[in-house]
């Protein structure tokens, strides 16, 4: 997946830190440090003239009863409203239950999963199960749809029984919706992709990733459609290679290849590719092998090969990005340290200036 006289024939040998920089403007939306709490599994959209953001907000780090999603909107995506929450407390996990601020089987916790506009209307994706692991047996999908005349959230509904999704849906070729699912147990059963959408929220099959428990432990896919029609995805792999694992998939999503390790490396966290709408795609991910700093940006002419890569920001723990497109810029939420939701505008301008060195990057 790396290209370039950059790059060691080791890509581990890489020296993150001297990364080629991108200037980027930088905020940050909310901090619960003083409180101690968590706010992680940023998403971002962009509908009726505003910037969206939303993640998961609790007590703890991370992912513990009484955890709700919050969101916040902007007109700049650099000055944004004070945060309110988007779901309703989960039952039995209030800030005056015993299973408040816990793992326990007996809490339950939303996880943020993404902004999808359908039809004109802007729903907002989140997870419920119990607390104690990842993930509970009772775990659920479901969709909250934004009021415009109440301006507020209002429930829309169960979309899949036993699924987590990592991004919202996108459309394929087919007109289908299409997202990756984990169930509870997809530690032994694989990762999946999520079918469907269309006559209904509810609608959906699932197709199996095979070797996705068995070739890697696979973990929060990230999709795209390359050139060809085909389909990308890529895995984190949570037993420690160091690297990405990637599969394709000629029939729009109902069956994929065995994921195959590639040369790319990760830090074993959450990263976020696009198409850009000048036929390029980047991916913002954490590339260093041992820790999740820096935040870094790549760039791919045909979505199988990246041939640049770009310092974002690091000096510290920075992970779990999400990006989007928009007016002349591209937008990466990402959390500080699970506890801060922060966002970089960069200019694309600014983005294809970005220029690699002629000989390996190494310490």
């Amino acid at each position: 997946m790396l290209a370039g006289d950059w790059v060691p024939p080791n890509p581990h040998d890489i020296d993150f830190a001297k990364l080629p920089k991108v200037p980027s403007q930088h905020v940050v939306i909310s901090d619960v440090r003083k409180r101690n709490g968590v706010h992680q599994h940023n998403y971002l959209t962009f509908y009726d003239g505003r910037y969206w953001a939303m993640w998961s907000d609790g007590p703890g780090i991370e992912d513990q009863g009484g955890q709700r999603v919050s969101y916040s909107t902007s007109a700049d995506g650099l000055t944004w409203a004070e945060p309110q929450f988007l779901t309703p407390i989960p039952r039995d996990s209030g800030p005056e239950s015993p299973y408040y601020g816990t793992r326990s089987p007996k809490g339950f916790r939303w996880i943020a999963r993404g902004f999808w506009q359908r039809e004109g209307e802007l729903l907002a994706l989140a997870s419920l199960d119990e607390s104690a692991g990842f993930f509970g047996p009772s775990l659920q999908l479901r969709a909250f749809r934004w009021n415009q005349a109440a301006n507020d959230w209002e429930d829309a509904g169960l979309l899949q029984e036993n699924a987590i999704n990592n991004f919202p849906p996108q459309k394929i070729g087919t007109g289908q919706w299409m997202m990756s699912r984990r169930t509870h147990d997809y530690k032994k059963v694989g990762v999946q992709f999520m079918l469907g959408g269309v006559d209904r929220l509810d609608q959906w099959t699932s197709a199996p990733v095979l070797g996705s428990a068995d070739d890697l432990s696979a973990e929060e896919p990230c999709w795209w459609t390359l050139p060809d029609g085909r389909l990308a995805a890529l895995f984190r792999d949570n037993r420690r290679s160091g690297y990405l694992y990637r599969s394709f998939s000629s029939d729009d999503g109902r069956s994929w290849s065995r994921p195959v390790r590639t040369d790319f490396p990760d830090a074993r966290s959450k990263f976020c590719c696009i198409r850009l709408k000048d036929g390029r795609y980047v991916l913002v991910s954490n590339p260093h092998p041992q820790k999740r700093d820096p935040l870094a940006i790549s760039i791919s002419d045909d979505g199988v090969v990246f041939t640049k890569m770009g310092y974002l920001i690091g000096g510290r723990h920075v992970d779990y990005p999400h990006l989007i497109e928009q007016d002349g810029s591209i937008l990466v939420a990402f959390a500080g340290g699970k506890q801060t939701v922060e966002v970089l505008k960069i200019k694309l301008e600014d983005l294809n200036a970005l220029q690699m060195p002629d000989k390996p990057l190494v310490k």
